[in-house]
């Protein structure tokens, strides 16, 4: 017997008035992404959870609070390079956060699918939405969008929580859309 999967529903529906919102980042992000985010918090009283994920990590537990324990994907690897990319966006964040008021928030590092991870955070902490970037910046973004697809469309596809898309760049109209 085939699994039912649980579709989106007006009954599903998470108020925004009281509930986190689910933020993703990624290094080197224009600040829109978290900009949006803090004028949606705002107007809803939402608290933001601000996550990254770590595509070349693996999560080996998922824990209540949203944290999760992780390990590289390759064992001999043994490089401790998520840290500093953790205390840099962790850094970025609290000055964002410090010059635009009194927003509460909190950062998870992930590890992982994004899609999948995102969808873990916003369980967890029942959040009324997820806010991404359009494309991820930076070559190495493109071309994990070539191979993976994009975050954004796994969202749409694979939880039934509203995302919001914040568009990062744009072509103008008599151009014709090329993707990459």
């Amino acid at each position: 017997m085939p699994r039912v999967v649980p579709q989106p529903h007006p009954s599903r529906l998470t108020p925004f008035a009281g509930h986190p919102i689910v933020v993703g980042v990624v290094p080197g992000q224009p600040d829109l992404v978290a900009l949006t985010a803090i004028a949606l918090a705002s107007a809803t009283g939402a608290v933001l959870w601000f996550a990254y994920v770590d595509p070349e990590r693996v999560t080996i537990e998922e824990h209540h609070d949203g944290r999760v324990t992780h390990t590289p994907l390759d064992p001999d690897s043994g490089t401790d390079e998520w840290r500093r990319v953790d205390r840099e966006l962790r850094s970025g964040l609290a000055d964002l956060m410090a010059d635009v008021g009194s927003v509460p928030w909190e950062f998870r590092y992930l590890a992982g699918r994004p899609d999948r991870a995102l969808t873990h955070l916003a369980r967890v902490t029942d959040a009324a939405a997820i806010i991404v970037g359009a494309r991820t910046p930076g070559i190495r973004g493109r071309v994990r969008e070539l191979v993976d697809g994009s975050v954004a469309f796994h969202l749409t596809h694979h939880q039934h929580r509203p995302v919001i898309v914040v568009p990062l760049r744009v072509v103008d109209w008599s151009e014709p859309v090329v993707l990459p």
